[in-house]
């Protein structure tokens, strides 16, 4: 137990310096522009993160909101419901509700202007064009390609979970009573852990696949879908609130 305080007092002190979330936004901005370069000039060899077919990719990165939510949830409940009322815990998870929300449209948005901007192709280089086909199902299902403006959804999803994720941190405390102790700071030592490994699935993403522009358009979604929220509506009445912070910030 007092092993698993001293990890959670040393990730809080990470969490904590970066509380105005400056830090995390930049780092996805900076991977994004810099992995792209890296890609475009073909500097980083193929390895077995460039196989979409990867560990992490496949029950990990696509199932990635499965994965927030399933961390944030009880964390969000538990560490709220133990000093504040109920309506400020309802109003947290209501957060949670209009980031999953968020999440929905721009996946679904992003589905879309693929399937309205593509073509379908017998192979990847494109030079037979089944103009028959104009669905993205069909055309798949068939073993064909379809090309449209494919809007990185790594990019996206991976940067708007890590900057959620890191928001609803803040409200950890240190008096938990009880199961509520080992509980809270397990989910808070694996929340840290899926931030750093967004954080690097997002690298992945950046060196490995799509284009600049699509990897731009993603990421400034996942951004800001992010300042939307919690540094805009969020600050206003009218809205879930904000994390209540348990320790003292830093400017």
């Amino acid at each position: 137990m007092a092993n698993m305080d001293q990890i959670v007092k040393k990730l809080r002190a990470i969490w904590t310096f970066s509380a105005d979330r400056v830090l995390l936004p930049c780092a996805f901005s900076l991977i994004c522009l810099i992995g792209s370069y890296v890609k475009e000039q073909d500097l980083v060899p193929k390895s077995y993160f460039s196989d979409t077919k990867n560990v992490l990719n496949l029950y990990f990165v696509k199932v990635s909101w499965g994965w927030t939510l399933f961390l944030l949830v009880p964390f969000v409940f538990l560490s709220n419901s133990l000093k504040r009322p109920p309506v400020f815990v309802l109003q947290r998870l209501c957060a949670l509700v209009v980031a999953t929300a968020v999440w929905y449209i721009c996946v679904n948005t992003f589905e879309s202007i693929e399937e309205a901007t593509g073509s379908c192709y017998e192979t990847s280089t494109k030079e037979v064009v089944r103009g028959d086909i104009t669905s993205k199902g069909i055309c798949r299902k068939n073993g064909f390609v379809w090309d449209g403006y494919d809007i990185s959804g790594h990019s996206f999803i991976l940067s708007y979970s890590a900057l959620v994720i890191s928001e609803e941190m803040a409200s950890m405390v240190d008096d938990a009573p009880g199961f509520r102790k080992p509980l809270l700071n397990g989910l808070y030592v694996s929340m840290s852990i899926i931030v750093y490994l967004w954080l690097f699935m997002f690298a992945s993403t950046s060196v490995y696949f799509h284009s600049t522009m699509d990897k731009v358009v993603g990421t400034g979604c996942g951004l800001l879908g992010w300042y939307l929220t919690y540094r805009v509506w969020y600050r206003n009445r009218l809205s879930p609130g904000l994390p209540q912070r348990q320790t003292k910030q830093h400017a």
